[in-house]
């Protein structure tokens, strides 16, 4: 378990984190968004200690790093593996020599180091590409190096600094497949530092929003989208473009805020007691499974006519009812 209480950093007279806490369970995956600027990458700089905190602690498997002396600390950071944006690998050093370097700054036996790097070669998929060089190798080739590199102690925790940033979907998709397979072969428990939402939604357990140094907003991924208050939920599942707004209708957003919501409750609607002849019309929507429950909001246009009950049938489906500015729901 990954437990960060209280971090903050300052440089000079600016706060750039502020009160950071977060816990990250074994093989947990936890998303950590947020604008440019908002602190992502020196909270990701201050978890592996290559910043040291202003204070606060960070612990690792019960270890705080932040009481450790020098040479326990080079030891201790052996259970963080680090992925970069842009895999820094050595141009002139072969795949494979590339992902032995944290080996041989541990003077592992050339056996030993043999046999770990062709076991994460094959893991990440380039067991025939341990001869190349850095320039013979696509963008998502690279980052799998430099996945590969970051286990090659056997970390317990990876970091991920926007590693996926710049790679094609389909490319970041396989990226994000393999770290989620490699959480569960190797027990990891991962921090995805990102501004894709799509990352999101793909692979994290957790999600937590930092702005101006602080969190702000965080959760389960399951928990945060049926949210229907939550702002981070929004950008998870943004809006669809609207078809035309009929002159006599009201306008209401409807949210999943439950795990039971039925599939079919839209065409339910025109069997419902008392609701037959209820026009309802989609004007947008945005529904998906993650984690196998669906999720999503609709926004419909409501025919005048609507019963009063409209509002509450919708509600007892489990989902959450809310006008626009301009209307008014009589539940």
């Amino acid at each position: 378990m990954i437990e960060i209480e209280n971090l903050t950093k300052r440089f000079g007279d600016r706060t750039v984190l502020d009160d950071v806490s977060l816990s990250i369970a074994d093989g947990e995956i936890l998303a950590v968004v947020g604008p440019s600027g908002a602190g992502k990458s020196t909270l990701s700089r201050c978890i592996s200690f290559l910043e040291r905190p202003t204070s606060g602690t960070v612990r690792v498997d019960g270890k705080d790093f932040t009481t450790l002396s020098s040479d326990e600390l080079v030891a201790a950071r052996r259970k963080i593996g680090v992925i970069f944006q842009s895999a820094p690998l050595l141009r002139r050093r072969t795949v494979a020599q590339n992902v032995a370097l944290p080996l041989e700054y541990l003077s592992a036996t050339d056996d030993s180091v043999r046999r770990r790097v062709g076991e994460l070669l094959d893991r990440v998929g380039l067991a025939d590409r341990g001869t190349s060089y850095p320039a013979q190798l696509s963008g998502g080739q690279k980052q799998r190096v430099g996945i590969a590199r970051a286990l090659a102690l056997g970390p317990s925790l990876v970091l991920s600094d926007e590693a996926t940033s710049g790679l094609d979907p389909a490319t970041t998709k396989s990226i994000l497949d393999l770290l989620s397979n490699l959480r569960d072969d190797y027990g990891l428990s991962i921090i995805l530092i990102t501004h894709e939402m799509e990352v999101v939604r793909e692979v994290a357990d957790s999600v937590a929003r930092i702005a101006d140094g602080r969190i702000i907003e965080s959760g389960s991924v399951e928990d945060i989208i049926l949210d229907p208050e939550s702002s981070l939920a929004r950008e998870l599942l943004p809006d669809r473009p609207r078809v035309p707004l009929r002159d006599d209708g009201e306008v209401w957003e409807v949210s999943y805020a439950s795990r039971d919501v039925p599939l079919d409750w839209l065409t339910s609607i025109q069997h419902a007691p008392g609701l037959s002849g209820t026009r309802v019309s989609v004007l947008s929507a945005s529904v998906e499974s993650i984690r196998g429950i669906a999720v999503g909001r609709a926004v419909l246009e409501i025919s005048p006519s609507a019963p009063t009950g409209f509002a509450r049938y919708l509600t007892d489906l489990g989902l959450y009812v809310s006008a626009s500015p301009s209307s008014e729901i009589a539940a």
